[in-house]
């Protein structure tokens, strides 16, 4: 189950990689429409490993949540440093809460199988 786990992780990594890829990529198209195909690829192949993810056993609200959040927190910061675009103290306590909701999705998942463990 270990080897499972950490599978798991190291695609939903991999599909958080690839969609802020793609996702930046698609700002640098409107000046370079060559990488819409970084684009195409990036949005296929982060579908495809958080396909991944799901197949290793990964609950789908915990994948999707981390998938999204670090998605957002990552291209909001990567944005300011290669877009420079703002990042405002409202952003970043926006980001904060999106990863403290994923936090409690997460530890929620847990306190659950915990329970149904126990009884």
């Amino acid at each position: 189950m270990r080897k499972q786990a950490l599978t798991a992780w190291l695609f939903l990594v991999g599909a958080i990689l690839l969609e802020v890829t793609a996702t930046l990529s698609m700002k640098a198209a409107l000046e370079v429409p060559a990488l819409y195909a970084l684009v195409a690829v990036g949005y296929l192949g982060s579908f495809a490993c958080l396909t991944m993810v799901l197949r290793a056993g990964m609950a789908l609200g915990v994948a999707y949540g981390i998938w999204g959040a670090a998605g957002v927190a990552l291209t909001a910061l990567l944005s300011t440093l290669l877009f420079s675009e703002p990042l405002t103290a409202l952003m970043g306590v926006g980001i904060v809460l999106v990863i403290g909701g994923v936090l409690c999705v997460e530890l929620g998942t847990h306190v659950k199988h915990e329970n149904k463990a126990v009884a």
